[in-house]
């Protein structure tokens, strides 16, 4: 199954990825053409779970790890992990077993900076240690990769004084669901909605506390962005999907947020209908939320949309701190009936939006750190 890789080492992998997609977009600007694919969307990932600058951005609002992790997570609690859990790491082709915690000691600042507010660290902590438990990336062999096929694993050199804290603080705590260890996916930014699982990784059944949210404080540097290709690039990455010559992308639907769940490549030959996660792959998204228009000389005209949702739609504003939602994401492609102003524009290990945490497919796809359901 294809995925997103979801890992977000902010600072690093956004400037590569910014200067991935500069360079392709500045490489279609100066070739003739006689018409661009303009992409505008939000977030940097799969879009299930906790996005990571929204955990950031509810912490800095004064909400406590219990808060961030019941709102992104729907239903759950908090929980304790076995006595003596250890982790079953793939590093170098060898399987090394570590202590829980001192195994989350070496996650934490790898997934986000150190620099965070205590709150996010901690939500990051737990977040973490669930997934090392529940992931089972290698079947019975080992549990996690030790990259963004799962989730970083730095060991001694991601310790820091501030994320040591918030895995003490937290010390054995994981996210349960009606007292059962939950998978906690992750990603790096959301641009104003979560998703539902199902919608964001093909295949995948439902799961109650995995479902789209609002995501009010979420204000990444990648909340909104916007690139452009030409024709023959366009083509050239949708090879073995298109029929004939590129005529642009339809799409059919979208999920809780606007991240597509499915679309059409249009040819002179034909349509070939393709899941939203692979789109992003093959164009190199930084996520499925995208929204398709043709740029011939100065006239921009919107790509055939099916969905109901709008690029004008956006979540509700911003509430004053308090008990975060937990509102339960709505189904398959309803489109918000609180949307009024302007959007975007403008991991967990191998998780199906991208190849994982990291971006894919040239210029950019990519997403939060958790090794997502093949």
């Amino acid at each position: 199954m294809l995925t997103i890789r979801p890992t977000y080492h902010r600072t690093h992998r956004l400037l590569t990825l910014l200067a991935a997609t500069l360079a392709g977009t500045l490489l279609c600007a100066s070739a003739a053409r006689a018409s661009d694919l303009v992409i505008s969307g939000g977030g940097y990932g799969h879009g299930v779970g906790m996005s990571q600058e929204g955990a950031l951005g509810y912490a800095e609002h004064g909400f406590s790890y219990q808060q961030i992790l019941a709102h992104y997570y729907t239903g759950t609690s908090i929980g304790t992990a076995p006595a003596g859990a250890q982790v079953r790491v793939l590093m170098g082709g060898k399987v090394r077993k570590i202590a829980l915690d001192t195994y989350v000691r070496g996650v934490v600042s790898a997934e986000v900076s150190a620099s965070w507010p205590l709150a996010a660290l901690e939500a990051q902590a737990v977040a973490s240690r669930t997934y090392a438990l529940t992931a089972h990336a290698g079947g019975t062999r080992f549990d996690v990769y030790a990259d963004t096929r799962s989730q970083v694993y730095r060991g001694v050199a991601a310790q820091t004084p501030q994320t040591d804290a918030a895995v003490a603080a937290t010390a054995g705590q994981i996210v349960t669901y009606q007292g059962r260890p939950a998978v906690t996916y992750f990603f790096a930014s959301s641009g104003g909605r979560t998703e539902n699982i199902e919608s964001s990784f093909t295949g995948s059944q439902p799961q109650p506390w995995l479902r789209g949210v609002v995501d009010q404080y979420e204000r990444g540097d990648l909340h909104a962005w916007k690139v452009a290709m030409s024709f023959a690039a366009a083509a050239s990455r949708l090879h073995g999907l298109l029929r004939g010559s590129f005529q642009g992308i339809e799409v059919v639907q979208r999920g809780f947020s606007p991240r597509i769940v499915s679309a059409y490549v249009l040819g002179s030959g034909g349509r070939t209908l393709v899941g939203g996660g692979e789109l992003a792959v093959r164009l190199g998204l930084y996520s499925a939320w995208a929204y398709f228009s043709t740029r011939e000389g100065q006239s921009v005209k919107p790509q055939p949309d099916r969905s109901g949702w709008s690029p004008l739609a956006s979540p509700a504003p911003a509430a004053a701190p308090g008990a975060p939602s937990t509102s339960q994401g709505g189904g398959a492609s309803a489109p918000p009936a609180e949307a009024s102003a302007a959007s975007a524009s403008g991991g967990n290990g191998s998780s199906p939006a991208d190849g994982t945490a990291t971006g894919t497919g040239g210029a950019v796809a990519a997403s939060g750190g958790t090794q997502a359901p093949s």
